[in-house]
């Protein structure tokens, strides 16, 4: 592990929970009355980012022997960055793409760029996986819990 890159993680990840918050609480509440509403899940997923990211920056601080301290030469080159960059894009091409594609495609190449990059080969595996929880997610929150996400764009 990279203790530089972690703290780094942790704080961009607890800038990004705050804003997770900020922007859930502008999204409209419940039309039925109910305590529960369309900002409830991304709320807690803020809480939850927010926690993750204060105990990663606790462990950075913790445990510095036990980390692997890279260098200044290995700035950008790192393959730690080379990772986190190609998720970002990834998530940020899926948050721009999911209307336009649908739920079904984005989330399927989210997947198989997030396990490529995690784990490179393994395709067949990759894409079972991938297209397997695109699916079970879509059509057991569609049809079981009755809600809607954007759909294929045919």
């Amino acid at each position: 592990m990279n203790l530089k890159f972690d703290r780094m993680a942790s704080v961009v990840f607890l800038a990004l929970g705050i804003l997770v918050i900020v922007e859930s609480q502008k999204i409209s509440t419940s039309a039925y009355g109910s305590q529960i509403g369309p900002s409830t899940f991304p709320l807690g997923l803020g809480i939850i980012l927010i926690l993750l990211s204060i105990f990663l920056f606790i462990e950075t601080i913790k445990h510095k022997a036990t980390y692997k301290i890279v260098g200044e030469e290995e700035d950008i080159k790192s393959p730690n960055y080379k990772r986190f960059f190609i998720i970002f894009i990834a998530a940020l091409s899926y948050v721009l793409l999911l209307e336009k594609l649908g739920y079904l495609i984005t989330t399927f190449a989210f997947l198989v760029i997030g396990f490529q990059t995690l784990e490179r080969g393994k395709w067949v595996p990759t894409i079972i996986i991938a297209a397997v929880f695109s699916a079970f997610i879509y059509f057991g929150f569609v049809n079981v819990l009755g809600g809607s996400l954007p759909g294929l764009p045919f």
